[in-house]
């Protein structure tokens, strides 16, 4: 069910002087030159809102963390001098007031923090009688709760300028991407907040720069309202996540390359064979739900059978077996390895808790 919240429209609060919107700038505030020229190049573009990173909470220490305060002072003269905007990561009570008292226009929430109600809070209490705009990134691990957790705590702040930040989700399982887009979760929480602009960080998704238009185009197909995408004059010597930067002149090239689409299109040619299709889908859904209910019948009879004769649910070696064959099937039908992977791991888990179910009687 969606839940409607008081906000205002994006483009009363961000001077959105690209379509879609573009948010761009380093990874990390490295130095005043470095980051003055990849400002001065994206401006030259038409590109007006950067990011920075000021505070760079890294997955272990001993690596460079961001020059705090010292970056604010440079960001202040960079917006000065350029007439741009900043949008900068904030993670507790002193990394706001001190963007505040540098005049930073946009805050965002990261995922390692977005984790945390109690951060989260911290921040909301922070940012309480301020007209900043505040954007949530998704936390690290698929946990949609923990994203609109974020998303109210801050409403309740009275902050009206606000926005979410979709930047994948982190998974043991092997991936072309450092972060899983798990774009179904993204799109729940636009059909919980329908209201909310949804922007994407193809950068950290991809954690590589040849992924990162596809990404781009990909969130856009789903009505995604913006991008933020790390930039860097020198990508290659970046301080930090340099695999994933591009330059300001890479970035225009993507943006050209990007298609905008219509949401819809109310030509009659087009409603006919789309509701064709539609029905087309609703079949093979009902099919596809008739053929899971028949499977789990069988396991269930497997469950009984391994009841009567004690023998433990999981067999590993019918487990592998059934993953390896489905895998090669599902090339032939032009499905990916991690789509069979997901798939299947979720049916075998329901033929665990059914067997489990007769096991326990």
């Amino acid at each position: 069910m969606s839940k409607k919240l008081n906000i205002d429209p994006i483009n009363n609060w961000i001077n959105k002087d690209t379509d879609p919107l573009i948010i761009s700038g380093p990874c990390s505030a490295e130095t005043y030159d470095q980051l003055f020229e990849t400002c001065k190049q994206l401006k030259s573009h038409g590109i007006t809102l950067m990011r920075a990173g000021v505070w760079k909470p890294r997955t272990r220490p001993g690596t460079f963390e961001g020059n705090g305060e010292e970056a604010l002072k440079w960001i202040s003269d960079i917006k000065k001098e350029l007439d741009v905007q900043f949008a900068v990561e904030v993670a507790n009570t002193n990394h706001i007031d001190l963007s505040l008292k540098y005049g930073i226009d946009i805050l965002w929430i990261g995922a390692r923090t977005t984790v945390n109600p109690f951060s989260v809070q911290e921040i909301a209490d922070a940012v309480k009688g301020t007209d900043k705009i505040v954007l949530i990134k998704n936390p690290v691990n698929p946990d949609l709760s923990l994203w609109m957790g974020g998303l109210e705590r801050i409403h309740s702040a009275d902050i009206k300028n606000i926005g979410v930040i979709h930047r994948g989700f982190s998974s043991y399982d092997k991936s072309k991407y450092r972060n899983n887009p798990e774009w179904q979760i993204a799109v729940e929480f636009q059909n919980n907040f329908p209201d909310i602009p949804l922007i994407c960080d193809p950068s950290h998704i991809a954690g590589r720069r040849d992924l990162i238009f596809d990404l781009s185009q990909t969130s856009l197909d789903l009505n995604y309202d913006g991008l933020m995408i790390e930039s860097h004059w020198d990508p290659d010597n970046a301080w930090s996540d340099a695999a994933q930067q591009v330059t300001p002149d890479r970035l225009i090239e993507i943006m050209k390359d990007l298609k905008i689409r219509d949401k819809t299109s109310q030509g009659e040619d087009y409603q006919n064979k789309l509701n064709n299709l539609r029905s087309q889908i609703d079949a093979a859904d009902q099919n596809l739900l008739t053929t899971l209910g028949k499977r789990m019948e069988v396991a269930k009879g497997i469950g009984k059978l391994k009841s009567e004769n004690n023998v433990a649910i999981l067999q590993n070696k019918r487990w592998n077996e059934i993953l390896g064959k489905m895998i090669l099937d599902g090339e032939d039908h032009g499905l990916s390895e991690e789509f069979i992977l997901r798939i299947f791991k979720a049916i075998h888990q329901e033929s665990i808790n059914n067997q489990k179910k007769i096991l326990n009687k």
